[in-house]
Parts: structure tokens; C-alpha cells; sequence
């Protein structure tokens, strides 16, 4: 409603500036009123969340032991300063209460993780850049954060095909760079270039400003690894842009947002410019 009566009073501002204060002023009161009662409402679904799923398991001392040997210290986040980034989203609106962050480097190292979390019943919630302004990347209670930015190489570039194979964790923009000293660009492009993950893009089948250009990720994606919930690693790693055996798996996996499995690698198909 406040976008909408800004616009409509951008329009009759043009048309006529004085009408305008005059109307603005009659009906300051209305949409203060309206833009009031919306936010109780919104504070009242807040309040009808869910609370947490007694399935669940809490953390315990064994876990966190389990878990630095698997990361090392460097992928290991425990003290809450550390775990303030994790856990809020890009505008401040959403903030999570996790108590764990985990940074893994390796494929290897998901998979231990993700078995490990899916044996003991620990809530996981994947992150990448956290860059996403619908909250979809930051805990909702106290679930494990997942983080793959240390998972940021780029494995290959065919200057042919123009096929680039990367883990997850690399930048969109590091990516946009690294193909252009070819003469070849992204598929997509965006405002949050320079800190968005390639991963992150694919889970939620990003579309940015080259979308009429170059069209969604689902004809991109030549191919990815994702690992599933019980540690299952699942490597569809192909480059060929026209494959036709068996199942398109890669295509559940645009879009779905860490529910099937976390995306560790992915193949991209760049244009050329």
C-alpha cells in the first residue's frame, strides 16, 4: 500500500503539483492508518510461527567434537560475533539463532556433515553468499549453518565450448572475470555480483538483467554435484551441452533451494560475448 500510494502520488504530482499537496495532505491519514493496521497483521502471523520441532535434536558437546574434526578450526564458528553475519540476512529483517557455523572446503567434508546431521536429527540450513532478501538463507531457530564460501575454485574452462566447471562457493563476478579474459561472459548478471555465490544463484535459479538475453539457468546448467541429506553425493559434473542419457537430474536441483541436497560443483555454459 505505501509503494503503491507513492506511485500514485508521483503521477498526480506531475499532472498537477499543488492538487497533489492538497490531496496529500487529505490522505496522509488514510494510509498512515492502512500502513498501521498492515503491521499489526504482519506481527500477528510472526506470532502464529511454528515453534520448534521437538524432532530435532540440540546440540551437545560430542557434536561440536565431530564437527572440528571434520572442518578444522578454520571452518568452525562458535563464538557469536563470528556467527552475527551467519546469521542475519542482507537487509537486517531476518535473524536466525544458530549456535554453529561450518565452513567446509571439500565435497568430501559436505557429505561427512550432512550424514552425520541427518543420523543425530540436526537441522542444517545451506548458505552461500547470503545475499538473498527473502530470508531463505539464515536459520529460522538454531539449525547448523552451512556455509560454502570456502568452496570458492574454479576447476576448468573449455575456451572452445566455453563450459566452466567451479565448486559452489565461487563468486558470480570472479567467475564474470575469469571467463572474459576469453571473450566469454556469465548467463546472468547482478546487482549483488561481487558477493553472491554461483551456488547460491543455482539453488534459486537466479535470473538478473541477461535473463531476456541468455534465458534461465535451466538451459545453463550443463551439469552439477550435490550432496544429498544422508551424505549421498550425487556428481552430474558433465559439460556437454547436449546429453540425452538417462534422467536430467541437474534440473530438480535449479531452484529448489537446499531442500533435495546442498550444490557443491556446478557446470556452466558462458556465451560468448
Amino acid at each position: 500500500y505505501e509503494i503503491s500510494a507513492c506511485l500514485v502520488g508521483s503521477e498526480m504530482c506531475i499532472r498537477d503539483r499543488h492538487k497533489q499537496m492538497r490531496l496529500a495532505n487529505k490522505n496522509y491519514t488514510f494510509f498512515t492508518s492502512k500502513i498501521f493496521r498492515l503491521s499489526i497483521g504482519f506481527q500477528r502471523t510472526l506470532g502464529s510461527v511454528p515453534e520448534r520441532s521437538p524432532k530435532f535434536s540440540k546440540l551437545n558437546s560430542s557434536d561440536l567434537d565431530f564437527f572440528s574434526e571434520v572442518v578444522g578450526p578454520q571452518g568452525f564458528l562458535t563464538d557469536p560475533q563470528d556467527l552475527e553475519a551467519y546469521n542475519v540476512d542482507w537487509l537486517g529483517k531476518f535473524r536466525g539463532n544458530s549456535k554453529l557455523a561450518l565452513r567446509p572446503q571439500t565435497t568430501e567434508q559436505v557429505s561427512k556433515i550432512l550424514q552425520y546431521c541427518n543420523e543425530r536429527k540436526l537441522a542444517v540450513v545451506p548458505q552461500g553468499g547470503n545475499t538473498g532478501l527473502v530470508g531463505g538463507s539464515v536459520p529460522v531457530f538454531d539449525e547448523i549453518i552451512l556455509s560454502l564460501q570456502r568452496m570458492n575454485k574454479i576447476i576448468a574452462f573449455d575456451s572452445v565450448s566455453g563450459a566452466l566447471t567451479c565448486e559452489s562457493g565461487v563468486i558470480l563476478q570472479k567467475i564474470d572475470e575469469h571467463v572474459s579474459k576469453w571473450g566469454y561472459t556469465t548467463p546472468l548478471d547482478l546487482g549483488a555480483k561481487g558477493s553472491c555465490h554461483i551456488g547460491g544463484n543455482v539453488s534459486t535459479n537466479a535470473g538478473g538483467i541477461r535473463f531476456l538475453r541468455y534465458g534461465s539457468l535451466h538451459g545453463s546448467v550443463l551439469g552439477l554435484e550435490a550432496v544429498l541429506a544422508d551424505g549421498r553425493v550425487l556428481n552430474n559434473l558433465n559439460t556437454l551441452k547436449k546429453d540425452n542419457t538417462g534422467y536430467d537430474l541437474k534440473q530438480l536441483f535449479i531452484g529448489s533451494e537446499g531442500t533435495l541436497g546442498v550444490i557443491t560443483g556446478i557446470s556452466l555454459a558462458c556465451p560468448y560475448k
